[in-house]
């Protein structure tokens, strides 16, 4: 079967390649990749070569095939899989597959260290690493694009799994945000932070009596508030509130006067930027906590803490960068229950526009982009649908669909890009 994929070769060096891949063994799988989702992981996998930790260093002369965040159809099945798996089965992939061999632990991950698996190809082969430790997920739902962001919903579910509380006199951590509590979510409007929103609001288990989600943008704080209205959170049981503390004299003092006074049980800071993170532990109530989502390139980064506030009112904060198998899982029923995460995407290409895509990715505004890997499209947001449709026919359809869904992307857009669109 050949395939062909974007492959890295060292810092920069990535290279849209056809090669032949290997025959399957019976402990693997062959699949099609239909869409992936690109990553700042990937940049960052990509401008670090082998100083990143995941990417092997000898892929000048074995090099990798980029893209974690993808789904597809299954193709065919080794005989030791073949009681779980079948051929044309969609799935996604968990990515973050570390475990343990022997006393060193495995950071191999598809998208960084594999030859022949990555979100950015026509066609891979699933190695037994990632089915060993149950990383293929069959996916049910319609399309293929919400099981290519079901890798980055995995990570706010796991952020919102990972914050803690306590109880005096205890040293027993209750794990979760606070039922009926009050969120804040900071720097929330990004692509991430839409996701989060999403999700809390979609949630039926748990959820928060009020939200307030932050930016200095008014512009992606409307697109947030007309894609995730106040009307549906509260339908939800959520009074949800979009604040621009770029237009606050006194941000605290404003997100305090809106909790009532008491600071907020969860908070969680979407940008590795100091004051975001320092107005977010000014804002905590008593054992609120403080996830700090975003991860900072710089390894020097540092923001102030009150450690008064930490002795006396007991606030915490945690980490999260990532999700694990549950997680994943747990996205993916979300998806299949109706849950879209339609509006991380900004911007549709085809496999052709990875290279120049994931290079310049921290200069290119909007949110997720979104690529076909059997489909040769230059990158392009979804707001310039109408614009070029003037002119081509393909995105002229393309903007009507899209206008059914509030400029969203949808199901029938993909599956008549995925019809009509040429061949890589």
């Amino acid at each position: 079967m050949k395939t062909k994929a974007v492959r890295l070769y060292g810092k920069k060096d990535l290279r849209l390649e056809e090669f032949e891949l290997p025959k399957i063994k019976d402990d693997e799988i062959l699949a099609k990749v239909v869409s992936d989702s690109i990553c700042m992981s990937s940049y960052k996998a990509a401008t670090q070569g082998t100083d990143h930790k995941r990417v092997p260093n000898d892929v000048a002369e074995n090099p990798i095939i980029i893209g974690h965040e993808f789904s597809g159809e299954i193709v065919e099945v080794g005989a030791k899989w073949a009681n779980k798996f079948k051929a044309g089965q969609k799935y996604s992939i968990q990515p973050a597959i570390y475990y343990e061999d022997g006393p060193v632990g495995v950071l191999s991950a598809p998208g960084y260290s594999y030859q022949h698996i990555g979100g950015d190809a026509t066609y891979v082969i699933i190695p037994k690493d990632v089915l060993d430790q149950d990383c293929l997920l069959a996916y049910d739902g319609p399309g293929f694009y919400p099981a290519s962001l079901a890798e980055p919903l995995s990570c706010v579910i796991g952020a919102m799994h990972a914050n803690y509380h306590t109880t005096p006199g205890s040293y027993v951590h209750k794990m979760e945000i606070v039922q009926g509590g009050k969120m804040a979510i900071l720097a929330g409007v990004g692509p991430m932070g839409l996701a989060a929103i999403n999700y809390v609001i979609s949630r039926t288990d748990r959820k928060p009596s009020l939200m307030v989600v932050t930016d200095i943008s008014q512009e992606r704080l409307d697109r947030a508030a007309d894609i995730f209205p106040q009307k549906w959170a509260k339908e939800n049981g959520i009074e949800l509130v979009y604040m621009n503390t770029g237009n606050v004299d006194d941000p605290v003092a404003a997100l305090k006067e809106l909790s009532g006074g008491t600071g907020y049980d969860d908070v969680f800071a979407f940008a590795p930027v100091a004051p975001v993170i320092e107005q977010g532990d000014a804002i905590l109530a008593n054992d609120g906590c403080l996830n700090f989502f975003a991860g900072p390139s710089n390894t020097e980064f540092s923001a102030k803490m009150n450690f008064y506030n930490v002795h006396y009112a007991s606030t915490h904060i945690v980490g999260t960068s990532g999700g694990n198998n549950d997680d994943m899982v747990e996205a993916l029923d979300c998806m299949s229950k109706g849950l879209d995460p339609a509006g991380l995407v900004t911007h549709v290409g085809g496999l052709n526009s990875v290279i120049s895509t994931t290079l310049d990715l921290p200069n290119i505004p909007g949110g997720k982009k979104l690529v076909y890997t059997h489909k040769n499209l230059p990158l392009t947001a979804i707001s310039d649908f109408e614009k070029l449709g003037k002119e081509n026919p393909f995105y002229a359809e393309l903007a009507k669909i899209v206008a059914k869904t509030k400029g969203l992307w949808n199901v029938e857009a993909e599956a008549y890009l995925l019809e009509n669109a040429p061949e890589v």
